[in-house]
């Protein structure tokens, strides 16, 4: 007689308990146990232990089954873990970590992480076969829009497995932040104010009402009109992705030396500051062309602006030369700092209306919140749960599934908020995303290649780029780890057909088979690997976090950041002046919408994900305490703190 020791874990979650039937079956390299009933009864977080007794040693525990069965009502539960311990002391882990619902069996592997190669028993070669047929056909790819990012086969979060829905807690949370913001804002009646804001002041009105949320809004109502704080916000804004190094002027951007000359200051001219690397540009060519849509019946407006921008002495950026089409002429003025202030003043908005979009709809929406989604159906669809992939994987997709789903329900279709509150038409949003993924390459998606693609290494005061890096480099690090102990050779990754199949369903379905892009569809080296494996851990948590916990800090006081404009970009100087500029921002309901929307994207909600500790993990987890440290003090001494890649700010996830 064989007797094996059991504890079952009930997650500490909110109804993770359940009144059901739960019996359990051992499954070993020689044999297998009876069906053993567990229990009737389990609370969230409660341990049940039991005894499986067998005519005869089982072996090496490989897998065990869970066997859920209701007597009257349904009543779903959610198993953390299982620990089996062997009559010679072997303790086997099978992390389970899912829940089980309706009358069902589920097996759970122990929980090593084995490749394919490295499974000698036909069960185990068969349960991964199986796991894979059965993810694949739960978890189907469709095309949301034509040129975008393929997406989970569902139409709304109801169609979603339990596994990958919001937990309780955060769904709560979630929902009552909405409603009260919403509420608080309709209560201050501006939703329901379909006109110009009176004021620049007003304007401070509809923050102000957000306690503990007001200090940076209140810095960029101080702010906001001054040029050092507009080319700021191109490096530690919410958007610090699109500027780059000026190293000729475009020709459709007919800057003349003689136009800047005053901004550039004595003893230097245009060309030699392009020779010395301290001109910059910003070009929004992606907007050319996009129809705009109507609010309350009126006609808005989009502009595809060209900006250029100058290191001073100081080490600050600054606006020089702004043109608000791709096509110069006597109606395509280049507005100038030098400019009446009302002029200029309307320049730089139009150009934060662009940066709102390419923020919005390619730096956020599709470099972060489409590609994790892609990332992670690969992940489903193509590693089973005990690849080690799948392990180091999973953790940086929790909830992203739900919250793209909603996103699709709420956010990005017609009739949804970006349809309403922003100028283009949702046709237009479609085109701007199709023409993003055309223009994403793999260079860009890498931190270091990219800052080195763009020539933005050495411009001071740019903490996006040092953060970054600092977080790039401890992921990095972490990862490489990873692969060494797996895969220790070139040949074991070259050979890991399930990889393999990972990548290109990634290249196929994410990035639609462009070569170009430079994406891999295949990876020959451990070193290719734990780069492309940073890539993905480094969009979902580190650039997620950098592109979107701003965005109600800097959006708040909204000619920071229009979502749309009512009147057509100046085609002449000397006609902008304070009344035109409140007729031209959004009104105030607009406003108020969009405001709803970027408090809760960038919200910080309970259940944060939260990763499993481990030797590796440990030293990694060390590497971020010394970053955290570091941002920590540089903030101290800072008149407006850069906090949105503080470790302790990111979530594993896009989960928001």
């Amino acid at each position: 007689m064989a007797v094996y020791r059991v504890k079952v874990a009930t997650g500490d979650i909110r109804e993770a308990g359940t009144n059901n039937s739960i019996s359990i079956t051992l499954v070993g390299s020689r044999g297998e146990s009876r069906r053993t009933t567990i229990s009737y009864w389990f609370r969230p977080g409660m341990e049940k232990d039991l005894t499986v007794s067998c005519e005869q040693d089982l072996g090496p525990i490989v897998l065990i089954r869970l066997h859920k069965w209701r007597l009257f009502l349904e009543d779903a539960w959610f198993c953390k873990d299982v620990r089996v311990t062997a009559p010679d002391g072997t303790l086997y882990r099978f992390p389970c970590h899912q829940w089980l619902e309706g009358v069902t069996t589920v097996e759970v592997r122990e929980g090593s992480g084995k490749k394919l190669v490295d499974d000698e028993l036909e069960i185990l070669k068969e349960h991964r076969r199986q796991e894979l047929k059965a993810r694949q056909e739960a978890y189907q790819w469709k095309s949301f829009a034509e040129g975008w990012p393929r997406c989970l086969n569902v139409g709304s979060i109801f169609e979603l497995d339990s596994n990958i829905q919001f937990s309780c807690v955060r769904a709560t949370n979630f929902t009552g932040v909405l409603i009260f913001q919403g509420a608080s804002h309709l209560l201050a009646g501006f939703l329901l104010r379909p006109t110009s804001w009176k004021s620049l002041d007003e304007m401070r009105s509809i923050f102000s009402r957000t306690k503990g949320r007001e200090i940076v809004p209140e810095y960029v109502a101080r702010h906001w009109r001054e040029d050092d704080f507009f080319g700021y916000q191109f490096l530690n804004g919410n958007n610090p992705i699109v500027i780059r190094r000026c190293t000729a002027l475009p020709a459709k951007f007919p800057v003349t030396p003689e136009m800047v000359a005053g901004s550039l200051g004595g003893g230097t001219n245009l060309d030699k500051e392009i020779q010395e690397g301290r001109i910059f540009i910003v070009d929004y060519e992606v907007l050319e062309g996009i129809p705009a849509g109507t609010i309350h019946g009126r006609q808005q407006h989009v502009a595809a602006p060209l900006c250029l921008l100058h290191q001073g002495a100081d080490g600050l950026l600054r606006p020089i030369a702004i043109q608000l089409s791709q096509t110069p002429g006597p109606t395509s003025p280049i507005f100038l700092p030098s400019d009446a202030e009302w002029d200029w003043l309307l320049a730089k908005t139009w150009v934060r209306n662009a940066d709102f979009y390419s923020h919005q709809l390619l730096t956020h929406l599709l470099r972060t919140h489409l590609f994790g989604e892609v990332f992670a159906i690969a992940t489903l669809r193509q590693l089973p749960a005990c690849h080690p992939l799948f392990k180091l994987l999973m953790p940086h997709f929790q909830f992203t599934l739900h919250i793209n789903t909603l996103a699709r329900s709420v956010l990005i279709n017609p009739g949804g908020i970006i349809d309403k509150g922003s100028g283009v038409t949702y046709e237009g949003m479609l085109l701007i995303v199709q023409r993003g993924l055309e223009k994403v390459t793999y260079t860009s998606l890498c931190l270091p290649d990219d800052i080195r693609h763009r020539g933005m290494a050495h411009l001071p005061n740019y903490h996006y780029r040092d953060d970054g890096m600092s977080l790039w480099e401890a992921i990095e690090s972490f990862v490489s780890g990873i692969v060494a102990f797996y895969y220790g050779e070139d040949a074991a990754v070259r050979g890991d057909a399930e990889l393999q199949a990972w990548v290109m369903d990634i290249f196929t379905n994410g990035f639609l088979g462009r070569t170009s892009s430079g994406i891999p569809s295949s990876l020959q080296t451990a070193a290719e690997l734990s780069k492309f494996l940073t890539m993905v851990l480094f969009t979902c948590s580190v650039q997620h976090a950098a592109v979107n916990n701003g965005q109600y800090d800097l959006g708040a006081f909204l000619p920071n950041a229009p979502s749309s404009m009512r009147h057509p970009p100046p085609a002449e100087k000397g006609k902008a002046f304070l009344q035109h500029f409140l007729d031209t921002i959004p009104e105030v309901d607009t406003t108020a919408n969009i405001l709803v929307a970027l408090i809760l994207l960038s919200s910080s909600l309970s259940d944060r994900v939260k990763a499993e500790p481990r030797r590796l993990i440990r030293t990694f987890q060390g590497r971020l305490e010394e970053i955290r440290e570091r941002i920590e003090e540089r903030n101290h001494w800072a008149q407006l703190r850069y906090n949105y890649m503080n470790p302790l700010e990111i979530e594993n996830s896009i989960s928001i």
